[in-house]
């Protein structure tokens, strides 16, 4: 046993990389949408994300970065804008929920609570500030102030 007790640590081990090396990550999210142009200026002028090279340069996309080695991708081409849940939603956390609340107020964007009351936000239990608003084609967006 004493001379198998290596050669089963070796295996373990080898196991263990490989299956940490297939464990999955995200790498992007992205939306459909009606109107690009309307899409690229809200996540760039309101939400604040920084574009990133696409690949495709066919007009009908605009790529986001949203964090290291993770990406939003907006693409053209819905008929209609839809009615979603706010519970599927994509959240991007702010230094402050007050500084952001003054910009949507200053371009006239509604947001909400996670009960829907208007111009409202929420405080969750552990003190998070946050607050949801939708997007031009009606996706929900939640900004808070978590920490990393």
């Amino acid at each position: 046993m004493k001379k198998l007790l290596p050669l089963i640590l070796l295996l373990v081990t080898c196991l263990n990389t490989a299956v940490a090396q297939q464990k999955a990550h995200i790498n992007h999210t992205a939306v459909y949408v009606v109107d690009l142009t309307a899409s690229l200026a809200f996540y760039q002028n309101i939400i604040g994300l920084d574009t990133i090279p696409e690949p495709f340069h066919d007009g009908k996309h605009a790529w986001f970065k949203t964090g290291p080695g993770i990406s939003l991708h907006i693409i053209q081409g819905a008929g209609v804008k839809k009615e979603y849940y706010k519970n599927q939603h994509t959240c991007f956390s702010v230094a402050s929920v007050d500084a952001f609340i003054k910009l949507l107020t200053a371009k006239n964007i509604p947001f909400e609570d996670v009960k829907g009351n208007k111009n409202v936000i929420t405080t969750r239990v552990d003190g998070v500030k946050q607050l949801w608003l939708q997007d031009p084609d009606g996706y929900w967006v939640e900004i808070n102030d978590a920490k990393d």
